[in-house]
C-alpha cells in the first residue's frame, strides 16, 4: 500500500530497541505516542493523515477500498490469532469503525472485534456513515500518533 514516508529509513531496525515501550495492549502492534522512529515531518503528516492520501491511488486500482479494515502488515500478521486472520477476508479500506472511534487509542483485540463486526454488517449506507464520522476524526486528530 502507498504511503508517504513518515519515518526514519531504518525504522524497523531502531524498532528492536524500544519494543518494550509499546504503548499498545495485545503486543501485536506497536504504538508510542512519542515514537523516536517518526521524523519531525513525519509527525505533522501523521496527525493530520496526510500519510494515507497515497492509498487513494491504491484504491483507485482496486487494491484498497475507501471503508474496510487496515491494511495489516505481514510481521503483525505472523502474530494473529486464527480468529484475527477473519478481518483479511475483505479489502483494506483507508478508513473503517476503529479509525473513527479511537483510532491507536483502541486495544487490537477490539480492533479486530470491530473490524469483523463491519465485515458482517456492512452496507453502503454504514460506508456512507463511517466516511462522514472520518472528517472530524482527521480534523480532530483523535487518536492520531
Amino acid at each position: 500500500m502507498w504511503k508517504f514516508r513518515s519515518m526514519y529509513i531504518d525504522a524497523e531496525a531502531r524498532l528492536e530497541k524500544i519494543k518494550q515501550n509499546n504503548e499498545m495492549q495485545g503486543g501485536v502492534l506497536f504504538k508510542m505516542k512519542k515514537d523516536p522512529r517518526i521524523t519531525s515531518v513525519g509527525k505533522l503528516i501523521r496527525k493530520a493523515s496526510i500519510d494515507e492520501l497515497p492509498q487513494l491511488w491504491n484504491v483507485l486500482i482496486g487494491d484498497m477500498s475507501l471503508v474496510g479494515p487496515r491494511p495489516a502488515l505481514p510481521n503483525e500478521v505472523s502474530q494473529y490469532q486464527l480468529s484475527d486472520r477473519r478481518r483479511l477476508g475483505v479489502k483494506p479500506g483507508i478508513t473503517c469503525i476503529w479509525q473513527v472511534s479511537g483510532r491507536s487509542d483502541i486495544p487490537f483485540d477490539k480492533q479486530v472485534e470491530l473490524d469483523i463486526d463491519y465485515i458482517y454488517q456492512q452496507s453502503l449506507r454504514e460506508d456512507i456513515t463511517l466516511l462522514l464520522k472520518t472528517i472530524p476524526a482527521v480534523l480532530l486528530a483523535r487518536g492520531a500518533y
